[in-house]
């Protein structure tokens, strides 16, 4: 049971981190959905085997708290950034009707602009290589 578990987790981390990679925000909220329900799957298996509420004065195996706090906390992260990233998607389907992420003009710019500066300092590396300090 424990290795369906574990294989479970492994497909939703995976088909989440794969959708997180694509270009529509509407894939990007269904990845992270995913993630956060790997999440709180791989919580559920570090809890262990289910056992008597942990109160005071009861005898027998307890359940571990602290995963099902941290499954819950999950919960509420996921959520909470489950309706920011909606939020977003709304925003850009309303000022552009499309979820597709575009690529930033000064992104590409600066790109542009390090990889001719590094082709120019190659060079400039080569003639500086007799040492010295020459201008």
């Amino acid at each position: 049971m424990i290795v369906v578990m574990v294989l479970a987790v492994a497909v939703l981390y995976g088909a989440g981190a794969y959708l997180l990679l694509q270009r529509n925000l509407s894939r990007i909220v269904i990845g992270l959905g995913l993630l956060g329900h790997g999440a709180n799957l791989l919580l559920l298996m570090a809890g262990g085997r289910a056992g008597a509420a942990p109160l005071a004065g009861t005898d027998g195996p307890f359940a571990d708290p602290l995963p099902q706090a941290l499954a819950l906390t999950a919960i509420v992260i996921t959520f909470g950034v489950s309706a920011f990233l909606l939020a977003l998607a709304y925003r850009s389907w309303v000022l552009t009707r499309s979820d597709e992420v575009e690529d930033d003009v000064e992104d590409r710019r600066i790109a542009a602009m390090i990889a001719t500066r590094g082709e120019g300092q190659d060079s400039d590396d080569e003639n500086d290589a007799g040492g010295g300090d020459s201008p």
